[in-house]
């Protein structure tokens, strides 16, 4: 499935307004039911999909950028949407800013890979600014349709061209960085990790007769950790790093994370979850 497949150009706008994130939702569900199939389910039930999806969390991400999706009972087909709000509108961004470029993902309810696989494409794209610069200056519905097909086009990977990669290893003593990594990492590219359960020294050091005296203090200590395990392009090896220490600060003064990353002479296969 292509995702220039799945955007009816009649689903595109670039005049998107509104004053609340309810009304929001309103308007991008009339949008959607352009799509002469989605209309078969209902602009109502369009609605109460997205709205119990964004109960669960807003969508809204940085830059700008919102990805409201739903996967709905009695959708045979998915469904994309895009609508460019010139002056911004609210979505509960985490930045706090109003979103101006919004997709709306609709899908099968028991399609969940397809959606989490059109989920990290679309995030993907979007995270380049140049990308959305392109996208938000499109002056027509179907320019920003036109647009988005370029991009698609663009970006399209070679599937016979197997690219250099690094093997990261990143070991995280604070467990709210791991879901932000991960999230990162889909934004990036990388949908494929492999996240282990581990444990610093602490934890075994108290074992030691040397050591009995601090037991105490060893078992207060958080020595569980996870470690992440995924395969980075090697071109893009000191981005990825560079954004991982946005989210945990600079690692060479702040305690609770580490990164290694090794060459690989040989990989086969895939730790991609989707």
């Amino acid at each position: 499935m292509e995702l220039y497949d799945i955007l009816y150009q009649d689903c595109c706008t670039v005049e998107l307004q509104a004053d609340t994130k309810s009304e929001v939702l309103t308007k991008l569900a009339a949008l959607a039911c352009n799509n002469p199939k989605v209309a078969e389910i209902g602009a109502e039930e369009v609605l109460k999909a997205l709205r119990e999806r964004e109960a669960n969390g807003s969508t809204g991400f940085e830059h700008g950028v919102a990805l409201p999706h739903a996967r709905i009972e009695g959708m045979r087909e998915f469904s994309i949407a895009i609508a460019v709000a010139p002056h911004g509108v609210p979505f509960a961004a985490p930045d706090k800013k109003k979103s101006r470029l919004l997709f709306v993902i609709l899908g099968p309810k028991d399609a969940v890979s397809e959606h989490l696989k059109i989920l990290a494409a679309i995030a993907h794209m979007v995270n380049s600014v140049h990308v959305r610069n392109q996208l938000l200056k499109a002056p027509t519905a179907t320019a920003l349709y036109e647009a988005f097909l370029q991009r698609l086009s663009a970006t399209a990977d070679n599937p016979n061209t197997k690219r250099k990669m690094k093997l990261f290893f990143i070991i995280l003593y604070v467990e709210d960085f791991l879901y932000d990594i991960l999230e990162y990492f889909i934004q990036e590219g990388i949908d494929g990790a492999t996240i282990l359960e581990s444990s610093g020294m602490g934890e075994y050091i108290s074992n030691v007769p040397l050591f009995a005296g601090f037991i105490g203090f060893m078992q207060e200590r958080k020595n569980h950790s996870k470690t992440i395990l995924a395969l980075v392009p090697e071109e893009k090896a000191d981005q990825i790093i560079a954004g991982i220490e946005e989210i945990t600060g600079d690692m060479d003064d702040k305690q609770g994370a580490m990164i290694i990353h090794a060459d690989i002479s040989f990989y086969k296969g895939s730790m991609k979850m989707m």
